[in-house]
């Protein structure tokens, strides 16, 4: 049986927010269906790489019996256009840079 490793990356502004409460949640879904896939998230601005997710996100994903303290934000950077299969943009202006970016 062919089993392809799916490469997924979800982008917002900063990588603190949104993106990291995304890629925490799909990890977990990967893992429980024990899928191979490589799950990441990045921030189209650069003013929080290197920091944990926001004290808000980690709380909600705690709450739901997630953890996402581990995670790092990071830019976008346009090799993420050939790194992954799939790239979920947070917001319609996130869509739109990105769209920028691609171009």
């Amino acid at each position: 049986m062919y089993l392809h490793t799916m490469r997924i990356l979800f982008v917002c502004l900063g990588n603190i927010c949104r993106s990291p409460i995304a890629d925490g949640w799909m990890r977990h879904k990967v893992a429980t269906e024990s899928l191979n896939w490589i799950i990441d998230s990045a921030g189209t601005e650069s003013y929080h790489i290197g920091e944990a997710p926001h004290p808000q996100s980690q709380r909600v994903c705690r709450d739901h019996g997630l953890d996402i303290s581990g995670l790092r934000a990071r830019q976008f950077q346009r090799s993420d256009f050939e790194q992954f299969d799939v790239i979920y943009a947070m917001s319609s202006d996130v869509l739109n840079e990105l769209i920028e970016l691609g171009e």
